[in-house]
């Protein structure tokens, strides 16, 4: 540290000392201070203290440079803003001077005492202005658009193709103004309806012309006659006649066909008809065509009858028939070269002479439709008749004809469409149609022979419906026809809810009824039988009893399974899958809030899931239009057979009773094994069994000839354990048998297999009683060998005896197991046949 250096330092130290005594120190000692502080704290910072010193001179310098330019900037904002300040006086001075002169010359002018006058009649005065600039343009417009009309009419006699150009340009002119009102927020109404009147007056007076002079021609070429024909300058004349009236329809050429009746002159838009445009050359040919049509069917001739719409209908697919050919040779080409480079070229009712011809006699049909339908609407059978002509003559067309109404893939919808929607007409012809199929119903139920099986109109080997299922499915089928060629979805759908599975459901209940009634008097019968006696008591219900009862249970189930396959079958019909598979497109957007929850119309998802199928709205890919309906009638047949089954067996197994009661088995005569190996078939079935084989044979010969070989087996083995059941408990297990008697048994039970052969088919009977035949078996096996029996041909059954047989039974479960199954016997446990064994005379011998 150099001497000044430290003297410095030694000075700092002695005023910070006393500055320490010092009461009080400004704001800037301070700060002074506490930068002294953190720059020298010991001896060592003195080294560095001349940077210090210099670092401090240049922050004073670029301090006070700073503070220099500051002052100088504010002086030049002061001029600045002082000057501007001065310049605004300056100006709004000279605006208040410039006021008080234009109110004082507008006081001059207007001779007003205020201000405020003064404006409201200058405001007056620019509105009359601009009034009389509107009215200016109006002229302007007006005598445009009268120029175009009179430079038209001008042209009418001298050159009708000339006059169609000052047409097109007022007809473009219209459109052009109504395409523009909606952006001037509807203005000048009236000026828009003038010109498109004025455009309608022109182009009525050009069609006028044009159509006149293609009336012309019609007495040289023979129209409408048989043998129409066009050649040579007539044929010319013709096709520029067409030519003309088609410029005529086409404003602008090559881009659109219009009609100006289309413009509705106070709508916003242009409204195009709902019917297909009439092309105007076929508007002219068809003229003496209506004449002819009123003619027939607009009077009181006995051609126009209201109960044969086939008339009129039929006289118009006449039309088609004799002049299709003409207009396919000489309309066809012009149609084809005027429209095939345009958009319309793939709109059938532009581009095909056919589908123009039928646009063009529509009107006329469809004026006499719309007559007809409000003169038979209270009749309901000329209007069933009516609507079903009106679908066959929409179907003709559609088909025969390939009309689709230019809507191309979406086809046209037909008169029927138009009568029945927009005309409002099909809630009343639904009406019609439903009372009409109930009243049939009602018809065939009231039939005295709609009860009586019918056993020619299914195949021999199928289960046979009553006449009143057959009839029924009948009228639905034909209900079917009526609504099928509906082009409305909800439509075809009210007529399957409303009609069509009303009709089923009322059917169900008829035959459901006739079960609940059948359970009803049968349970009370049975009480009545406790009470009273037997032969009493079924004289007093003859129909619930034998194959009478029997009978009726079937008439019930073959009606149930009959209708049940036909809905399975209509299922899988195209016109219903069709249906169902829409069905579920509309029940699933329904879902995702498309449509407001309902399917079609006003049915919602869930009455129409109720209706057919618990599957609608579903995405597993099942499910029928039938669904639920189908069930129904599944669940009635299934019952109606379970109550059968029971009927036959009950009776079975009451017949048996007395055949129960034989207890000689024991004491029939006869050597053991002589009778054992001697034929059966030989013997006669016990007497008792009689009426068992008498009833077997008679029911299962019914049952036979109305059920399926299925149902018939289902039930025949029912019946079948029944029998069982009760003669191994009540006979088998009840007595002892003697070898003859044991035979007897035998014979008897082979009596019963041979009746249910008969009906069923061979085997049937013993497939439903195999373990008493199995029972059979150890009851019927012989004591010792039989001498003559031949080794090499002989049987395992042959070749062991009962002794052997009781030997290995009863040592353990094991041997006797393997003994049954060495004799062929699958059913029979090793206690079963113990029982058997046990219930031989010789046993234990």
């Amino acid at each position: 540290m150099s001497e000044d250096n430290k003297l410095l330092y030694g000075e700092l130290e002695s005023w910070r000392l006393e500055s320490t005594n010092m009461a009080a120190l400004s704001p800037r000692d301070v700060r002074a201070e506490d930068y002294l502080n953190d720059q020298l704290q010991t001896a060592a910072d003195l080294e560095g203290l001349d940077g210090l010193i210099e670092n401090v001179r240049k922050q004073q310098k670029l301090l006070e440079e700073q503070l220099s330019e500051s002052r100088q900037n504010l002086a030049e904002s002061t001029e600045a803003s002082e000057a501007h300040a001065s310049a605004l006086m300056e100006q709004a001075q000279a605006f208040k001077r410039q006021q008080a002169d234009v109110d004082r010359r507008l006081l001059i002018v207007t001779q007003s005492e205020t201000s405020d006058d003064t404006i409201e009649q200058f405001d007056a005065d620019i509105r009359s202005l601009q009034d009389l600039e509107v009215a200016t343009n109006y002229v302007e417009l007006l005598a445009h658009v009268e120029h175009l009309r009179s430079g038209a009419q001008r042209s009418f006699n001298s050159s009708p193709q000339a006059a169609l150009q000052p047409y097109h340009r007022l007809q473009k002119f219209a459109t052009t103004l109504r395409e523009a009102q909606p952006a001037a927020e509807g203005a000048a109404p009236h000026l828009v309806d003038h010109v498109h009147q004025t455009a309608l007056s022109l182009w009525r007076q050009l069609k006028n012309i044009l159509a006149s002079e293609l009336e012309k021609l019609w007495t040289e070429m023979k129209w409408p006659g048989k043998n129409v024909t066009l050649a040579g300058k007539l044929k010319s004349q013709w096709t520029d006649g067409v030519e003309r009236l088609l410029d005529l329809q086409e404003p602008v050429s090559g881009l659109t066909v219009m009609d100006p009746r289309q413009l509705n002159a106070q709508s916003d838009n242009v409204k195009p008809y709902e019917e297909p445009l009439v092309l105007l050359p076929l508007e002219v040919m068809v003229k003496p065509l209506e004449l002819h049509f009123q003619y027939h069917f607009a009077g009181d001739r006995p051609t126009n009858k209201l109960d044969k719409p086939e008339y009129f209908l039929s006289h118009i697919v006449g039309l088609l028939h004799q002049y299709d050919e003409f207009f396919a040779i000489y309309l066809q080409p012009i149609l084809r070269n005027r429209f095939r480079s345009s958009h319309l070229s793939m709109t059938s009712v532009f581009i095909d002479s056919t589908s123009a011809f039928i646009t063009a006699l529509l009107p006329m049909v469809r004026r006499k439709v719309f007559g007809v339908i409000s003169q038979v609407a209270k009749q309901p059978q000329l209007l069933s008749h009516f609507i079903h002509e009106l679908m066959s003559f929409d179907i003709n067309l559609r088909a025969e004809w390939g009309y689709d109404g230019g809507c191309g893939i979406d086809g046209w919808k037909g008169l029927t469409w138009e009568v029945l929607v927009k005309k409002e007409w099909f809630g009343r012809w639904l009406e019609v149609e439903k009372n009409f199929a109930l009243s049939r119903y009602q018809n065939i139920i009231d039939t005295p022979e709609s009860g009586e099986i019918d056993y020619e109109s299914v195949d021999f080997s199928a289960t046979k419906p009553t006449n009143a299922a057959i009839r029924v499915n009948d009228l639905l089928e034909t209900i079917t026809d009526r609504y099928r060629p509906l082009p409305s979805f909800s439509q075809k759908l009210r007529f399957l809810i409303d009609i069509q599975i009303a009709v089923f459901d009322l059917f169900h209940a008829r035959l459901a009824s006739s079960l609940e009634a059948y359970l009803t008097l049968t349970s009370t019968l049975t009480s009545s039988l406790a009470r009273a006696g037997s032969r009493a008591a079924e004289a007093s219900q003859p129909d619930l009893h034998g194959l009478a009862g029997l009978e009726r249970l079937a008439r019930v189930y073959g009606s149930a399974e009959y209708l049940e396959k036909k809905m399975r079958d209509w299922s899988d019909d195209v016109f219903f899958l069709e249906l169902w598979e829409e069905l579920q497109d509309r029940a699933r957007a329904g879902a995702k809030g498309e449509r407001g929850g309902n399917v079609g119309g006003n049915m919602s998802v869930e009455h129409v899931a109720d209706k057919t199928s618990a599957a609608v709205g579903s995405n597993d890919g099942g499910g029928a239009l039938f669904d639920e309906t189908a069930g129904a009638y599944r669940r009635l047949r299934v019952k109606a057979e379970g109550i059968m089954t029971d009927h036959f067996v009950q009776n079975v197994r009451d017949s048996l009773k007395a055949y129960g009661r034989v207890n000689t088995w024991s004491a029939l005569p006869g050597e053991a094994n002589q009778s054992l190996e001697s034929d059966s078939s030989s013997l006669a079935i016990s007497a008792e069994l009689d009426k068992t084989i008498q009833l077997l044979q008679s029911y299962l010969a019914f049952l036979a000839k109305v059920l399926a070989q299925a149902a018939l087996r289902r039930i025949t083995r029912q019946v079948m354990l029944t029998v069982q059941t009760y003669l191994w408990d009540h006979v088998l297990m009840r007595y002892t048998f003697s070898s003859t008697g044991a035979k007897q048994f035998e014979r008897d039970v082979h009596g019963i297999w041979e009746v249910v052969d008969q009906c069923t088919g061979v085997g049937q009977g013993e497939v439903g009683m195999r373990r008493l035949a199995e029972g059979l078996v150890l009851l019927l096996l012989r004591t010792g060998f039989a001498e003559d029996a031949e080794t090499s041909m002989q049987s395992e059954e042959q070749n062991l005896n009962v002794e052997a047989l009781e030997k290995r039974l009863y040592q353990s479960n094991e041997n006797g197991r393997q003994m049954l199954e060495e004799l062929g016997l699958e059913l029979l446990s090793e206690s079963e046949a113990r029982s058997v064994l046990e219930r031989r005379v010789d046993f234990g011998r």
